[in-house]
């Protein structure tokens, strides 16, 4: 069995009610640095950041207000840290004009020495959609396109696409990214489209409210699509740890989410992950009152638990 990965959630960043710890609150951009650069001392391999653009106003008590801007945050904590790597969770590739996108990754890619996976989908919140005027009922499309479109700008000398929605040629894009052929690209959802998308396209699997035990079935289905055989052995399959009791889409809570924090339990959770074919874990730091629990329980983790599994 491989060794298996880490993800850590960026707290701080957003006040989704379901995992949101009581100090983030009032927490500011000091302490997230300050949690970024604790980490970059530490064994994870990814910090994780999530993103919205904005929040229509009906889904704030479910979905929280706060959310970061995607590229904009791991600029920032690209530059904040020296080693560990950074990961959109998830990034909605629609939202931007895929040379723009292309552009700013492979710029922040080249500055941080190639610490960037882009873990993006088409998005599912129709009025973000419509405030930004992208269309919503065109999102897979769209994702399809732009994901084709990046990987041109990243690899080409001379990128040139024509499509439904990008046209563009007798153009040069620099600096080119660091990693090759092109940072990873994860792609999320928990539908079988989704699924295929992460193999045509990606190089990694982000599902959301898939539990260990629906998790084995769904790995089934990704090696059966075309094309998987020759991505196999780097393909991530990145689950959270997090049990969330939330309804999809909604996010509405039908439960109290479930963070573990105790050995035994954080233990028992990623063991079962791991054997249902999980690559990476995406850990959540539990919800603690204060910021220096916080760190402490990040340093617990990171001796007591992650050696476990490397």
């Amino acid at each position: 069995m491989k060794p298996m990965k880490f993800a850590l959630a960026t707290p701080g960043m957003l006040n989704y009610p379901a995992s949101m710890a009581p100090w983030e609150r009032e927490s500011g951009g000091a302490e997230i640095l300050r949690f970024a650069k604790v980490a970059d001392r530490q064994s994870w391999q990814w910090l994780t950041v999530p993103e919205h653009v904005l929040m229509p106003t009906d889904m704030c008590e479910m979905m929280g207000s706060r959310f970061p801007e995607g590229v904009a945050a791991c600029a920032v904590l690209a530059g904040a840290t020296e080693r560990i790597h950074l990961l959109t969770y998830v990034l909605v590739l629609p939202y931007r004009h895929p040379l723009m996108l292309a552009k700013q990754i492979s710029t922040i890619e080249f500055l941080a020495g190639g610490r960037f996976t882009l873990g993006t989908a088409p998005g599912h919140l129709e009025r973000e959609f419509e405030a930004l005027g992208v269309p919503f009922k065109e999102r897979g499309k769209l994702t399809d396109e732009y994901l084709q479109v990046l990987k041109q700008c990243w690899t080409a000398d001379e990128p040139a696409f024509s499509g439904n929605y990008t046209e563009f040629e007798g153009i040069v894009m620099d600096p080119k990214p660091v990693q090759k052929p092109h940072p990873p690209i994860f792609i999320g959802g928990n539908t079988k489209i989704a699924m295929r998308r992460a193999v045509e396209h990606g190089d990694g699997w982000i599902p959301w409210l898939i539990t260990h035990q629906e998790l084995a079935e769904c790995l089934q289905y990704i090696r059966e699509q075309p094309g998987f055989e020759e991505k196999k052995d780097n393909f991530e399959i990145l689950v959270p740890t997090t049990q969330y009791q939330v309804e999809d889409y909604s996010h509405r809570e039908t439960a109290d989410t479930r963070i573990d924090s105790g050995r035994d339990d954080v233990m028992r959770e990623i063991e079962r992950l791991q054997k249902a074919g999980a690559t990476t874990a995406q850990v959540m730091p539990p919800k603690v009152e204060t910021f220096e629990q916080c760190l402490e329980w990040l340093e617990w983790f990171n001796t007591d638990i992650i050696p476990n599994f490397s």
